[in-house]
Parts: C-alpha cells; structure tokens; sequence
C-alpha cells in the first residue's frame, strides 16, 4: 500500500464558530453538505456517498474548535476540522486535515474544494 500524505487546506467560512461547529459534528448537519447520507452509533459514523459506506469513529472533539474522524478500515488515517477564530478580524476559518497519496493530492483538494463550496451554501455565506 501507497503512504500517504497528510495534507492540510484552509478555507474562511462566513459563520460563527458555534453554527459551523454543528454543521462538522453532526449527523443531521454532515449529511447536508458532506456524504449523502450520515448515520451515528455512539461515536461511530457511517458515511455514505452514491451508495458507497465508509465508518469513522469520531477520535476528537472541542466544541466550536475540533472535530477529528479516524477511518475505522485504514490505520492511522483521519480527517479534521479544525476552527479559529482570528482575534483581530473576527474571520472564522476552517482548516481541513487529511491524508492523500502523492499523485491524489490535487485531486484531494479539488474535492474539499467542492465539498466546501456546498457547505458555504448550506450556511448561505
């Protein structure tokens, strides 16, 4: 198996922390910009996109700061949301953590970027 990369995109959302937070932890709130469907047992999440299901187990959490999800089917791979806040602009930003192989890393941010754009619609920012 290829190693991968871990990567790390940033994008300035227009919302406060609190509301994005909620659209990044829950099920409800994943499923309008994220998968297709999201499902929750316990701290397990089972994703699913075009009928594909993928389970994370939610490894992290600070309200309204981080929410982390550790693939439960590839080892020491996740993906993070992380907020801040920047103390003079009030800006909020999201910064995206995950991991990619070499050759997908463009196409790993093409498709954050495209997932991002639906979420900045769901928050109508």
């Amino acid at each position: 198996m290829t190693e991968k990369i871990k990567v790390q995109f940033e994008f300035v959302i227009n919302c406060s922390p609190r509301v994005l937070y909620n659209r990044l932890s829950s099920a409800s709130g994943l499923a309008e910009w994220f998968a297709d469907d999201v499902r929750v047992r316990g701290n397990r999440y089972t994703f699913v996109w075009e009928g594909t299901e993928q389970v994370a187990e939610m490894s992290l959490r600070k309200e309204n700061k981080l929410v982390r999800f550790s693939w439960i089917e590839e080892e020491d791979t996740y993906f993070e949301f992380k907020i801040t806040q920047d103390e003079l602009t009030s800006d909020v930003s999201l910064i995206i953590v995950d991991f990619a192989e070499e050759d997908e890393i463009v196409e790993t941010q093409d498709l954050w970027n495209s997932q991002i754009l639906d979420l900045k619609r769901v928050l109508g920012s």
